[in-house]
């Protein structure tokens, strides 16, 4: 049995404190916190374990945002379950961002277009991503070349996630769906997945950012994150037994 039938059947089943149920809360936390969410660990458990929400001692206010798309995030999780196994295609990408974005802030602005790509230019972290006019081609091209792959490895995954954000075909949302596909390509080749955590934000952005010229930090930022989830899947499912 597989991490992916595993997921599965436990989401079916509705178990409650199992892998599928952690991997929810901290894929969630951490994938939002990394792009600004002010909702703890703790909050974004809550959410998902009782569907309401509770303010810490000495908080008067929580983003509406940040809990809307960390509901947003559970299900982009279980969508991603029922494609994993799928070839990765555009229609996965824009639904991904459909079901993150759906019901925010962004949604009610006339440019900003859920479930679509960028009509306006951006520049992240000092670099120039791909112009809104060329961003079908550009994502066209990513997958064709990925999906032609006849192996595909961590290495592959890693490299499509640069180039991914390099594109940044959405307006807002591009990090938590480039890291929910990986999760999803894991998932797929029957590679151990992982989990960017917060705290690891710093190499995170500087590995992407250095990745043209040395592709080491990135690479060794995702490996370790790699490690601390195969002892995650050590405790759930000591009997697991996936690819590096």
């Amino acid at each position: 049995m597989n991490l992916l039938t595993i997921f599965r059947d436990e989401k079916s089943s509705g178990l409650k404190g199992g892998i599928y149920h952690h991997t929810q809360i901290k894929l969630a936390f951490n994938s939002n916190r990394i792009e600004g969410s002010k909702l703890s660990e703790e909050q974004t458990r809550y959410i998902y374990e009782t569907n309401t929400i509770f303010l810490n001692n000495g908080e008067t206010t929580a983003n509406v945002d940040d809990i809307v798309e960390t509901v947003n995030h559970f299900s982009c999780f279980d969508y991603m379950l029922d494609i994993a196994d799928e070839p990765l295609s555009e229609e996965h990408i824009k639904k991904f961002h459909y079901l993150l974005k759906i019901n925010t802030s962004d949604s009610k602005k006339s440019w900003f277009r859920v479930g679509d790509y960028k009509l306006k230019p951006n520049i992240v972290g000092g670099i120039e991503t791909s112009l809104p006019s060329h961003v079908p081609s550009d994502i066209k091209n990513l997958i064709t070349t990925y999906l032609n792959i006849k192996k595909i490895t961590i290495n592959d995954i890693i490299d499509f996630h640069f180039r991914f954000e390099q594109i940044h075909p959405f307006q807002d949302g591009n990090g938590r769906i480039g890291r929910l596909i990986i999760f999803k390509e894991c998932l797929a080749g029957n590679i151990i997945p992982f989990i960017i955590e917060e705290n690891h934000k710093f190499f995170y952005y500087r590995g992407l950012a250095e990745y043209p010229e040395v592709k080491g930090y990135l690479t060794d930022t995702c490996l370790s994150a790699q490690d601390n989830y195969r002892k995650t899947l050590d405790y759930f499912i000591p009997e697991l037994d996936n690819d590096r």
